[in-house]
C-alpha cells in the first residue's frame, strides 16, 4: 500500500497511484550512470530482469508505454507499411495517432468483439495483398488486458499462429499484462508467448511513478534505442526511476489479485442500485451505465466525498494499490445514498 494522507479514492486509472515508502527508499539508494551511453547500473539491471521474467531475449526502458509502443511499430513496420489492430486499442485509440504522425505507419482498424479479441477471420481478411496498390501489412498488434477483459490463452496462441504464418510479426500492448497473467493463474512469460515483442508498462496497476519496458530480440531493442533517441526518450540517470519500476516488478504483481477482488466487491455493491448496470470485472477494471440526469449531481457528491471518479453515462472504474477494503465501502455507501436520494 502506498501513502495517502489526503484521503481521497481515486477511482479514475490505476495510473494514479503513489510510491509507497520501500518503493521511495529503492529510488534514494539507486546507484546511477548515463543511461543513453548504456552505463547506469540500475536500468540495466531493470531491462536484464524484465527480459528474463517474461522470456525474451533483452529490453529497454523508456518513460512510457505510448512510446515503448510507438518504438515497437516504428521498429517493425517501415514508412508506408500497416498494422493491423483492434479498434479499440490503446495504440490506434489513445496515443494520438502516433504512428501515422510520427512513423507514417498506416493502422488498419479492426472490430473488437466483446470479449476484446479479433476475429480470426477479420484478421486474415484484412491482411493486404502483395499488389503495388495497398499498404504492405506486417504487424498484428494485440493488446492484454483491453479494457479490463483478459484474452484467452487459447485465442492468442491461434492468433499470433495465424500472424506468423502470413508473414506478419507480432506485438502486444502489455500494459496490464500482469493483470491478465495474474487473472490466469499463469506465469508471465507465458502470458506473452507468441509476441516477437512485448511493451509492459510499470506505472499501472504495479505502481511505479513512471516507465515501461520494451522486449524483443537484442537486435530488434538496439534498433528502438535509435527510435527512442530520436522520439525524446534517451534518458540520463533514469537509474532513480528504473529502481522503482524494479521495485514493482519484484514486489507488487501478486498484489494485483486484491485489486481485482476490490473491484469485484465494489461491482457487486453498485449492481444494487437498481438505476444503475454494472458489468462484471475480469480483472480491476469495470464500467457502468449512469443515467444521463443523474451525472451532474452525482459528480457533485463524490467530489463532496472526496471520491475522484470520472462521471459520464458511461463510467470507468478502476482499483489498484491504493485502493483499499474501506475505500471500496465508502464508495458504495456514498453511490447507495445518492441513489437513493435521487430523482430523475
Amino acid at each position: 500500500m502506498s501513502d495517502n494522507t489526503q484521503g481521497w479514492i481515486d477511482l479514475r486509472s490505476d495510473t494514479v497511484t503513489q510510491p509507497g515508502a520501500a518503493m521511495r527508499a529503492t529510488m534514494v539508494a539507486a546507484h546511477v550512470g548515463d543511461d543513453v551511453y548504456g552505463d547506469d547500473p540500475t536500468v540495466n539491471r531493470l531491462q536484464d530482469y524484465a527480459a528474463e521474467l517474461f522470456g525474451h531475449e533483452a529490453g529497454m526502458f523508456a518513460p512510457s508505454g505510448t512510446q515503448t509502443n510507438l518504438i515497437a511499430l516504428m521498429t517493425h513496420c517501415g514508412r508506408g507499411d500497416e498494422y493491423l489492430v483492434g479498434q479499440e486499442a490503446h495504440t490506434y485509440k489513445y496515443e494520438v495517432g502516433g504512428a501515422a504522425v510520427l512513423g507514417s505507419i498506416q493502422p488498419q482498424p479492426i472490430i473488437n468483439q466483446p470479449d476484446g479479441s479479433i476475429l480470426l477471420a477479420d484478421i486474415e481478411g484484412y491482411i493486404k495483398p502483395d499488389d503495388l496498390h495497398f499498404a504492405r501489412t506486417r504487424l498484428l498488434a494485440l493488446e492484454n488486458t483491453i479494457g479490463g477483459r483478459v484474452l484467452s490463452q487459447e485465442y492468442v496462441a491461434a492468433a499470433t499462429t495465424l500472424a506468423h504464418e502470413k508473414g506478419l510479426a507480432t506485438h502486444l500492448d502489455g500494459a496490464r499484462i500482469c493483470n491478465a497473467a495474474v487473472k490466469q493463474g499463469i506465469s508471465l512469460a507465458d502470458a506473452v508467448k507468441g509476441f516477437d515483442t512485448v511493451s509492459v508498462c510499470l506505472s499501472k496497476g504495479l505502481g511505479a511513478p513512471v516507465g515501461s519496458v520494451l522486449l524483443g530480440p537484442k537486435a530488434f531493442i538496439e534498433q528502438g534505442k535509435r527510435w527512442r533517441k530520436m522520439l525524446g526518450g534517451g534518458m540520463r540517470q533514469a537509474g532513480v526511476i528504473a529502481a522503482a519500476a524494479h521495485y514493482a516488478l519484484e514486489h507488487n504483481v501478486a498484489l494485483l489479485a486484491q485489486d481485482h477482488d476490490h473491484a469485484a466487491e465494489l461491482a457487486r455493491g453498485l449492481a444494487l442500485i437498481p438505476a444503475l448496470t454494472v458489468s462484471t470485472p475480469q480483472t480491476n477494471i469495470f464500467w457502468i451505465d449512469v443515467p444521463a440526469a443523474a451525472c451532474a449531481p452525482l459528480r457533485a457528491a463524490l467530489e463532496r466525498a472526496q471520491i475522484r471518479a470520472t462521471v459520464g453515462h458511461r463510467m470507468r472504474l478502476v482499483t489498484h494499490l491504493d485502493v483499499s477494503a474501506h475505500d471500496v465501502q465508502r464508495t458504495v455507501d456514498v453511490f447507495t445514498t445518492f441513489f437513493t436520494d435521487w430523482r430523475a
